[in-house]
């Protein structure tokens, strides 16, 4: 099967992607400054800054961090809560900044995702929950991750469900076509599930029992052999 078919030309609509802070994600965010003392206050213990997972990982959990909770908020060291949810991370810096400055002078705030993750299940290789390190992932480079679909996979017609606003939006994508690359799931967002259907042969496949058909054949054979026997 040939994916991307036909020219794929400019995507306009999908030249860039940053991802929008939600509920649920782990941040880990530390702040630099000249002054080591001043800054200590507002970062977490040593043991529990958020490192680099070093690549994409299957079923490893995250660092410590700061969960935004429900409503959309973080507890911070001295400043409190602060809603981040539904900033994108520069606004989110900007954010922390801006209430930092009465304790520091300029401060450098650094901020990632910790368990940005997506989830690929179905007809591939590798189903699996995957953590993404970079925040930014391809619908094909998910399914890359995973292994490619099998040979059974419906290409056609895969399915990604995404959160939005708590709500559950499906978004079907044909793979075979170059319409994928202006698809508005093309950039994947956390939490993102990818579903792969099995086509047409594996599900008729499915369908016969292996004990029925043994069973149906030791039928057959015994009574040909008893309309030989008559006929003899």
């Amino acid at each position: 099967m040939v994916y991307f078919q036909g020219s794929i030309g400019n995507t306009e609509n999908n030249k860039s992607y940053t991802p929008i802070l939600k509920s649920d994600d782990l941040l880990s965010i530390t702040v630099i400054g000249l002054d080591q003392d001043a800054v200590k206050p507002f970062n977490l213990p040593a043991t529990q800054v958020g490192t680099s997972l070093g690549g994409y990982t299957q079923g490893t959990p995250p660092p410590p961090g700061y969960l935004i909770d429900t409503d959309g908020n973080i507890d911070f060291p001295v400043i409190g809560r602060i809603k981040l949810a539904g900033l994108t991370r520069a606004a989110a810096t900007d954010l922390l900044k801006e209430q930092l400055k009465p304790y520091l002078n300029n401060p450098t705030i650094l901020m990632r995702i910790l368990n940005y993750k997506i989830t690929v299940l179905g007809e591939v290789r590798n189903p699996g929950t995957f953590t993404i390190p970079n925040e930014r992932i391809t619908l094909p480079e998910a399914l890359g991750i995973a292994g490619d679909l099998n040979i059974t996979g419906e290409r056609k017609n895969v399915l990604v469900i995404r959160e939005v606003d708590g709500k559950k939006i499906e978004t079907r994508v044909d793979l075979t076509t170059k319409e994928l690359f202006s698809s508005p799931v093309f950039y994947l967002s956390q939490n993102d599930i990818i579903y792969v259907e099995p086509n047409r042969a594996k599900i008729n496949s499915s369908v016969v029992n292996p004990g029925n058909v043994s069973l149906i054949l030791s039928a057959v054979s015994l009574f040909v052999t008893i309309a030989i026997l008559i006929k003899r």
